[in-house]
């Protein structure tokens, strides 16, 4: 699964981290499928002024798109709510949380920069980060 930091650093060439996003982006397509949920097309969409803009970054022959599954929704209200628990603002976006548990309950691996959000409320999803 590849989070919307990655791609909005590739789609908008960041001075910091484009570099590093691209290459880890085409390291993971070679090993496999490349995945986004509902939650990360919605996020990267912010870079794009039309969504035939943003299919053309995200074409669905590279990109699978994946649903949300229900268990996920549960899991990441869990993490959310232990996340308030500690000390969390509450402004924290929650699509994180869901993203993270999609990952933990369809097992797959997390291709992001946002490492240690997903390591503390997601520690059994891999994670590729810098």
């Amino acid at each position: 699964m590849v989070d919307a930091n990655v791609l909005l650093d590739v789609a908008t060439r960041d001075a910091r981290w484009g570099n590093w996003s691209r290459a880890a982006l085409e390291a993971a397509a070679r090993r496999g499928r490349l995945l986004i949920n509902p939650l990360i097309y919605a996020e990267v969409s912010i870079g794009f002024a039309r969504i035939e803009d943003l299919d053309d970054a995200l074409p669905p022959h590279l990109y699978e798109r994946s649903p949300l599954p229900y268990a996920a929704g549960f899991l990441a209200g869990k993490a959310f709510v232990a996340y308030r628990r500690r000390g969390g603002e509450r402004t924290s976006p929650l699509p994180d949380f869901y993203i993270g548990a999609h990952a933990a309950i369809s097992r797959l691996t997390l291709l992001t920069r946002d490492s240690a959000r997903y390591r503390t409320y997601f520690p059994t999803v891999p994670l590729i980060t810098p």
